[in-house]
């Protein structure tokens, strides 16, 4: 057995250096730390997410495709997430969404059904977006697999990859644990890429609790996801572009945006500016990380200036670092704008911060011993594992969008269009003739080519309602027809489409 010392530097930002043992057998390497370190950087995760999305709050969604210019200073202040919980709770989704799930773990156990992590979320009281929300419409429908993209066009979407922290949290230095905790529930809302999204940020999580290097910690969570998928190559080429222009992020930026700035799924970022696409902004996750060069300062402002979700990526990126350095590494400019925050309960949850703390850290304590470490009072042996890929999926393989066409169709009785090509969506909304009138819902069903291809109920409300009218992939390249009939009774509800997107196949 061989012994060594792993010093956590972070000296720099006026905090002692924590020894952490390292050693070794012949199946594992072993690291053993204080549970007090442990449960320090747990703190540290939780505390620089909340931070890095209430950092970003103000310009999510507001740069796209470009980055924030230079001059425009970014405002942090003291007591600023206090503020933003009492003005502004929905902002804290990145927060709320991670514990829905830590909470069914916390009341139904780590092993609690696939299922109970699905109704707790399509219940909630919060609204939701993108993929949550196609997901949440199709459990509450009886839609088995939710999150497949044939099932729901935004699965590549980042949702997974915001929600996931928790994963990473719960398994400290056990990244292929984190991957197995978050298959079960990431596939509730998402599938390739917008998995691997969660998988990715969940190992660097997971590691940032045993290397101090913020680049090993990119590079061998990337070990995590198949290298023949579209979310390795991107994130391959940011460490590339870095390592060829350690000195110029906004050089590498440019480089992703031409490589991977062309969103496929999303029918509201196709052929349009916005890309909430996970692995782009996964990519500008790692720019934060890598030309940060682990100064919390520099990475929460890269990882936002580079645009698109810019409250989410600087969340995550502040979330691997605070677990790397602990809460007591977190500099004093950054944790002033927790003041007052740590004890107000979470909109939409019976949680808190300093709450979240200590049951995150029970459950890394389950885990450290279900993965073959030990658990005392004072310390923990945690089982490293080497990190290993999950298996390959991909979402809209071989087919493209090519062209998105205005169809705007008030309050639809039956709706007829005709297009060429192997795939469409249809989008649109329904909403309440008389906003004074309680909410309802209506029925469509649809035909593609003449023969039925299902129907689907359209909620008023805001929180139940369908994303998209109408989606169908996989048909033979060529001309088609797509029909939309209302069944019933329309009531005080109304269907319109805005356009519909077409796709075509690749090969």
């Amino acid at each position: 057995m061989s012994i060594k010392k792993l010093l956590i530097t972070t000296a720099f930002l006026g905090v002692a250096t924590t020894p952490i043992t390292v050693f070794s057998n012949t199946d594992n390497e072993h690291v053993k730390m204080e549970t007090s370190v442990l449960a320090d950087k747990i703190k540290g995760g939780w505390a620089g997410q909340t931070i890095g999305v209430s950092f970003g709050s103000h310009t999510e969604f507001k740069y796209q495709g470009t980055f924030i210019q230079d001059y425009y200073t970014i405002p942090w202040e003291k007591g600023q997430v206090k503020h933003l919980m009492d003005t502004w709770p929905d902002l804290y989704d990145d927060i709320y969404m991670d514990l829905t799930f830590v909470d069914v773990m916390e009341k139904q156990g780590i092993d609690a059904p696939t299922e109970a992590f699905e109704k707790a979320f399509a219940t909630a009281g919060y609204s939701l977006w993108h993929a949550n929300q196609a997901a949440r419409w199709n459990i509450l429908h009886g839609i088995e697999s939710p999150g497949y993209w044939e099932n729901n066009p935004h699965a590549d979407d980042i949702d997974w990859q915001i929600e996931a922290d928790f994963t990473g949290l719960m398994n400290p230095g056990m990244p292929n644990s984190a991957s197995e905790t978050g298959d079960r529930i990431g596939h509730i809302m998402c599938y390739g890429d917008g998995w691997y999204g969660g998988v990715y940020v969940g190992a660097m999580y997971s590691l940032a609790f045993i290397y101090d290097d913020v680049e090993k910690i990119v590079t061998e969570a990337l070990k995590t996801i198949p290298q023949e998928s579209t979310f390795y190559r991107c994130i391959a080429d940011v460490i590339k572009g870095y390592k060829q222009h350690p000195d110029d992020w906004k050089h590498t930026w440019f480089e992703i945006q031409k490589n991977w700035a062309e969103e496929v799924g999303c029918p509201e970022g196709v052929l349009a500016p916005l890309d909430i696409d996970a692995k782009i902004n996964a990519a500008y996750i790692v720019l934060g990380l890598l030309y940060g060069e682990g100064d919390f300062t520099k990475t929460m402002e890269i990882s936002t200036r580079a645009g698109q979700d810019s409250d989410c990526n600087p969340s995550s990126a502040g979330g691997i670092l605070g677990t790397m350095y602990g809460y007591s590494g977190i500099p004093d400019y950054w944790k002033e704008g927790l003041e007052g925050a740590e004890d107000q309960i979470f909109k939409y949850t019976n949680l808190s911060l300093n709450q979240i703390y200590a049951i995150s850290l029970k459950h890394a304590l389950e885990m450290i011993k279900r993965n073959g470490g030990d658990v005392s009072e004072e310390t923990v042996i945690i089982s490293v594992q080497k990190p290993e890929s999950v298996r390959m999926e991909q979402c809209f393989p071989d087919m493209i969008p090519e062209k998105r066409v205005v169809f705007y169709r008030n309050d639809i009785e039956k709706l007829s269009l005709e297009f060429e090509g192997s795939g469409i969506v249809v989008r649109g909304e329904c909403v309440k003739r008389d906003g004074g009138k309680p909410d309802c819902e209506l029925k469509a069903r649809f035909y593609v080519d003449g023969k039925p291809a299902g129907e689907a109920l359209f909620p008023t409300s805001f929180h139940g309602r369908r994303l998209d009218i109408f989606w169908k992939y996989r048909l033979p390249q060529g001309k088609h027809n797509v029909e939309i009939e209302i069944v019933g009774e329309k009531g005080n509800a109304l269907l319109r489409s805005w356009d519909y997107i077409v796709y075509k196949n690749t090969i």
